[in-house]
């Protein structure tokens, strides 16, 4: 296994400019999430990792070893890197076995049990061995192409949305599945996808690309909790954004006098600003003279929780997510609580800068 080291990459396609002076460091053994919405560069970074594109600028290392930039181009079969596409990319005239050991030494393609190995790596029965790509699902085919990336043992494995085309159950499957085969693998990976559950949930850390940017880098913890800005609060998750005032020490909003936390180093000055909840944060109860009151405007069952939709005074609809079985019928009036600190960001007009965040001490 290796490291990942990007520096001050640029690419543009024409005098379109896809990626603009990106910085990524990913450590040896960990997982690391590129985010962001279509459009953003994710898969055009992938890509020139994978030595399927040049950079334009700026340098791609894998270890101490510079596979792209200062005229140091090395071809993408001579990276040693596993790269794992959407759609798996199987050869439709090979077995799963013919398919697993493609890439491997002629000697090495007769060892039965390298591909029996893999084939238990990735979560397969090893009785799928001689059957075509076409017999097997959409979440089996997808073990296979990450069996397939694994089997040279390279030191970096690349995967480019490979569960975008699944249904939400085999996705979940397919993804705890992959999950732990890298961990088992020992792998350092990289992983494209514009799906927040399937960065928070797999990746040591995210990195999130906006417009080229990498405009935030941590683990996934801080991303949700700490989002560097607006933009990145609501791309990540649900999100209550509330006009409000700041002062003595408080955020006064619709909600009422919130306490909070700063986004930033900088103290937080008295005066207008947008403060950030989080839909689990809201609490509803009974109706008090004390708190907020709402009126439920409809909910979205789940069965393991459910989602409210509230109008607030004023008029502004926002979520909560409940717990548990008993929810609050459409039309009752709730108070409303907030749990926990709100994050305070500039009023519109005055966004953050979109600085990378420091990398957690754990990531390297």
């Amino acid at each position: 296994m290796s490291s990942l080291t990007v520096k001050d990459l640029t690419k543009a396609f024409g005098t379109t400019p896809v990626l603009t002076g990106v910085d990524l460091h990913v450590p040896s053994g960990s997982f690391t999430a590129l985010l962001g919405p279509s459009g953003c560069g994710k898969t055009t970074l992938l890509r020139l990792i994978a030595g399927f594109e040049d950079p334009d600028t700026g340098t791609v290392a894998v270890g101490d070893r510079v596979v792209a930039g200062t005229g140091r181009g090395v071809a993408a079969r001579r990276r040693g890197i596993g790269f794992v596409p959407q759609e798996g990319g199987l050869f439709p005239h090979l077995t799963v076995a013919g398919n697993i050991s493609f890439g491997l030494p002629r000697r090495q393609r007769r060892d039965g049990g390298r591909v029996r190995d893999l084939l238990q790596l990735v979560g397969l029965d090893a009785d799928l061995a001689d059957r075509s790509p076409h017999q097997l699902s959409g979440g089996q085919q997808q073990r296979v192409a990450l069996a397939r990336a694994l089997a040279p043992k390279p030191s970096l494995v690349l995967l480019d949305e490979p569960f975008s085309s699944l249904d939400a159950a085999l996705r979940e499957e397919t993804r705890l599945a992959v999950s732990a085969a890298l961990t088992a693998s020992g792998a350092t990976a990289v992983l494209v996808t514009h799906d927040q559950a399937e960065a928070l949930s797999m990746a040591d850390q995210v990195a999130v690309l906006r417009d080229g940017r990498l405009v935030q880098r941590t683990d996934p913890r801080t991303l949700y909790r700490r989002p560097g800005d607006l933009d990145v609060a609501l791309f990540v998750g649900e999100a209550v954004v509330l006009d409000a005032e700041v002062r003595n020490g408080r955020a006064h909003c619709v909600l009422g006098a919130l306490a909070y936390e700063q986004t930033s180093a900088d103290p937080v000055p008295d005066g207008a600003a947008r403060v950030l909840l989080r839909p689990e944060q809201l609490r509803l109860s009974a109706p008090v003279a004390t708190a907020p009151i709402a009126k439920v405007h409809s909910i979205d069952f789940y069965g393991h929780d459910s989602r409210a939709w509230l109008d607030l005074p004023g008029g502004m609809r926002v979520s909560a997510r409940l717990e548990g079985v008993e929810v609050p019928s459409a039309g009752d009036d709730v108070s409303v609580t907030v749990r926990g600190t709100a994050l305070v960001f500039p009023p519109v007009g005055m966004g953050l800068a979109g600085d990378p965040g420091p990398v957690p001490a754990h990531l390297g």
